[in-house]
């Protein structure tokens, strides 16, 4: 990593209140809650009792919540995985045996932590089924169209989650089609299906 990407001293102070942790379990928890809630604010209850655990005031519960988050988005940022590249973010006056265990808590969980963030991303809803059937259409002004076939589609849309901690709402959305609009529909998908065939040939 650049130089530049390490935390500073005064940024990562507040990280050494971890010394005070009964266990590996307690850092790994408090971890996992930053990467969380790394867009968002901590919940309070979690607060509390990362307070009460570490015997620490509230007000530095909530700064070392902060830190932990910022190292964990700083992480992810520069794209570190291994231990080694990780305990370089820290200073080099860090304490060296509380460096080594976030690096390795880090590092165990870093290839997870890549897959959440980029699903988390803000990205398009996205179809994750669909069902079809045909009906006949009666209420007409022609008597020539009265019996004019339709096609019923019913998509469920995962809709784009604004949190990363909440679950994606899914919609279903109705459509209707007349045979000529799905018949131009269906040219449309035919020509976009070969393009993304051409594409996958020319990236294998």
């Amino acid at each position: 990593p650049h130089l530049s990407m390490a935390l500073t001293t005064e940024e990562t102070q507040p990280l050494e209140l971890l010394l005070k942790a009964q266990s590996k379990v307690t850092v790994l928890q408090i971890f996992k809650e930053g990467f969380n809630h790394r867009s968002g604010k901590v919940p309070d209850e979690f607060l509390a009792s990362v307070a009460k655990s570490l015997d620490i005031q509230p007000l530095q519960t909530i700064k070392l919540c902060e830190c932990v988050t910022l190292l964990i988005r700083r992480t992810l940022y520069n794209g570190s995985t291994e231990a080694s590249d990780i305990a370089k973010l820290l200073p080099n006056e860090f304490h060296s045996d509380l460096k080594k265990l976030l690096s390795d808590v880090i590092a165990k969980n870093i290839p997870e932590w890549k897959v959440q963030s980029l699903n988390n991303q803000v990205s398009l809803p996205k179809m994750i089924d669909f069902d079809w059937r045909v009906d006949v259409k009666t209420a007409s002004d022609s008597v020539s169209r009265m019996m004019a076939p339709t096609c019923i589609v019913q998509m469920k849309v995962q809709e784009t989650r604004t949190m990363s901690n909440e679950m994606p709402v899914i919609q279903s959305v109705n459509v209707e089609f007349s045979k000529e609009t799905l018949e131009t529909m269906l040219d449309g998908l035919g020509k976009i299906r070969d393009q993304l065939s051409s594409v996958a040939k020319m990236s294998s």
